[in-house]
């Protein structure tokens, strides 16, 4: 496997931590990092127009948000402990397979990671990966029926098993693909250790800006809001920017599926540059602006 080096800029919003961080590791008195919270979220990708590439649903999380606040994200959250219902109904892959594809620290862990990116996909867009059988998807999940259904999930009324077996229905996790495994920088005060996925938008169903979370929801060309990166009109997190990256090299949203380099732990760490003058490309300058040199080094797999 090929890796690649990355620098990606501190937010200013962080730069005084990492800045204090640092400076406690060469002071050899380093705090312990918070904990990171597992945490699955999900591409939903569909075709774009003829000779463009596949068109990815996000959302941009409101201002008043205590994390991420107007940061363009794809749809995920933490895992639930209620994930780890071992009744749920399930077709596809085996977790033993999602395990060794997530780079899993077990099966119970794999089949977590999995429900909880289906579930909350679910909670968020109004897609849900599931069927009555492992050859079929559910059609239509709009109206008011179902938008009961997800509030009794983020009510944590019911859980998401309870919600398939109630409704005759079985997650398919064959409609999935594993895409990254990114682990939030030691410096940083919350923490996240999320795996990414990649699902097809089934047929029929439509996504919706119901959730509260965001003000936009929408399907964005990966090219398109990458140039609003650029410009400083838009804000994402590395692991977003390098995930709509890729969508950028395929012509299809199936194709986009089945390609990628394997998954393998990514966790950014703190570097100061030797050469202050260097060009950093994901800082659109130099990596010195700030006067402290100091970038967040990504070795990623390609």
């Amino acid at each position: 496997m090929s890796i690649e080096i990355r620098d990606f800029p501190v937010p200013d919003v962080l730069r005084a931590r990492a800045l204090a961080w640092m400076a406690a590791e060469d002071a050899g008195t380093t705090p312990e990092p918070a904990p990171a919270r597992p945490a699955s979220t999900v591409m939903l990708v569909r075709d774009g127009e003829a000779g463009q590439c596949p068109e990815v649903f996000m959302i941009r999380r409101v201002s008043t948000m205590e994390f991420a606040p107007n940061m363009w994200v794809f749809p995920g959250g933490g895992v639930d402990d209620r994930d780890a219902d071992p009744d749920l109904p399930w077709a596809g892959p085996t977790p033993r397979q999602w395990a060794a594809a997530l780079v899993a620290r077990d099966e119970s862990q794999a089949r977590e990671l999995v429900i909880a990116a289906a579930r909350e996909v679910f909670e968020e867009c109004g897609v849900l990966l599931a069927g009555p059988d492992e050859h079929t998807v559910v059609a239509d999940v709009s109206g008011s029926e179902w938008e009961a259904e997800r509030q009794a999930l983020l009510s944590r009324d019911q859980s998401f098993a309870q919600l398939l077996i109630r409704r005759g229905l079985m997650l398919r996790t064959d409609l999935m693909r594993a895409r990254a495994h990114w682990i939030t920088p030691v410096f940083e005060p919350r923490r996240f250790d999320t795996r990414f996925f990649a699902a097809l938008l089934p047929q029929g169903q439509v996504p919706d800006d119901a959730t509260t979370e965001a003000d936009t929801a929408a399907w964005v060309r990966p090219d398109d809001l990458l140039a609003e990166l650029e410009a400083g009109t838009a804000m994402m997190f590395p692991p977003t920017k390098v995930c709509l990256e890729q969508v950028t090299t395929c012509t299809s949203a199936a194709s986009f599926l089945v390609s990628g380099p394997a998954v393998r732990v990514i966790m950014p760490a703190l570097t100061r540059l030797a050469d202050r003058d260097a060009v950093d490309s994901d800082n659109g300058g130099a990596a010195g602006d700030n006067g402290d040199g100091i970038v967040m080094r990504t070795e990623l797999p390609v």
